[in-house]
């Protein structure tokens, strides 16, 4: 994990400034981009290990430069947002971000949560040769392809894992921390509202099975049946 390189966008420069210092500081090689056109050239020229991208950016916004980064990479993304609302936070996520933290922050939980998702990366995935069946959903990990009711369905890397991981577990509930813990690979921070955005993503990508379905238990968590 020691000297990946870093993308930091934001265009304030006291951030990346800060940002750099610890992250340089744990190993890493930093980048820095200061407007959203830049970032999505840096992003495909650089090919960094993780990206820490600012919403508001000129040029082109932050949510702008993850939609169009999702498109092409699963590059992890931990956004960051002035606003302690939820509305930044759930349209990141719904656009494929992995993780977000509110200006301003702390530079040590921000290195701390670039380090838990580089080490779930660095995790030997346990890939079978076997698909996964679940009632009429078809989960291949070595193909990391998805069949429901016949139908090919495109998932989101974490969609993905997600999915996977309660196929592995079917009708166990799952509580939220255990979810970040098994799928994002981080000690829980608070984020509870990252599992429950990417449950209701792939209750979507789900809706075409009759009989596959994630069910809420309220106050603890989710489980998969079929």
């Amino acid at each position: 994990m020691t000297g990946e390189r870093i993308l930091v966008v934001d265009d304030e420069t006291n951030i990346i400034d800060l940002t750099r210092l610890y992250l340089e500081r744990e190993g890493f090689q930093v980048e820095a981009a200061t407007d959203g056109a830049q970032a999505l050239e840096k992003i495909c020229k650089l090919e960094p290990a993780l990206v820490i991208l600012d919403i508001m950016l000129p040029e082109v916004d932050g949510f702008e430069v993850c939609r169009q980064t999702r498109a092409e990479s699963d590059v992890p993304i931990i956004m960051l947002t002035a606003r302690d609302d939820d509305i930044d936070k759930i349209v990141g996520l719904e656009l494929g971000a992995d993780d977000y933290l509110t200006k301003p922050f702390n530079p040590r939980e921000l290195v701390a949560r670039v380090k838990a998702i580089l080490r779930r990366l660095e995790r030997t995935p346990q890939v079978t040769d076997r698909p996964l069946h679940v009632g009429d959903v078809t989960i291949d990990p070595a193909r990391r392809e998805v069949i429901v009711a016949g139908e090919p369905v495109s998932l989101r890397a974490k969609e993905f894992d997600l999915l996977l991981t309660f196929a592995e577990h079917k009708g166990i509930v799952l509580k939220r921390e255990q979810l970040l813990d098994l799928v994002w690979g981080y000690d829980f921070y608070g984020q509870t509202r990252t599992v429950d955005v990417h449950v209701a993503h792939l209750r979507k990508r789900l809706s075409g099975s009759s009989i596959v379905r994630i069910e809420t238990v309220t106050g603890v968590g989710y489980k998969l049946m079929a």
